[in-house]
């Protein structure tokens, strides 16, 4: 006990404790086309949008560049806010993967230099 204790004080203090890590998980193979569907049909888009852009008020911005899919998928099985559960039986793994694909194709906006109204 003392020697693990004396390891993360020694970690701490020399400014972190370097823990070895997994390679992140890649998302696996899903279709975007079939996600944008799914992610109106089971009302995603009611808090994060219909391009999953997100609302200050309703839910946050999910698209583009979604976090990792590990991420993802655990808040979508375990939320700690808000959402509502989403478990196997309501929306299979294959289903999330689409809607995972469909977050990840959603484009960049345009820079904001490249908009006349907004210059």
């Amino acid at each position: 006990m003392k020697l693990v204790l004396s390891v993360l004080v020694v970690g701490l203090m020399s400014g972190g404790l370097a823990i070895a890590q997994a390679p992140p998980a890649t998302a696996p193979a899903g279709n975007a086309q079939e996600g944008r569907k799914l992610f109106v049909a089971d009302g995603c888009y009611q808090c994060h949008g219909y391009e999953a852009q997100g609302s200050s008020a309703t839910g946050p911005r999910l698209g583009p560049r979604p976090i990792a899919y590990a991420a993802f998928a655990r808040y979508v099985r375990r939320p700690t806010g808000q959402m509502p559960l989403y478990t196997t039986k309501v929306l299979s793994d294959p289903e999330l993967a689409n809607i995972y694909a469909f977050v990840q194709s959603v484009p960049a906006p345009p820079p904001v230099q490249s908009i006349p109204l907004l210059r």
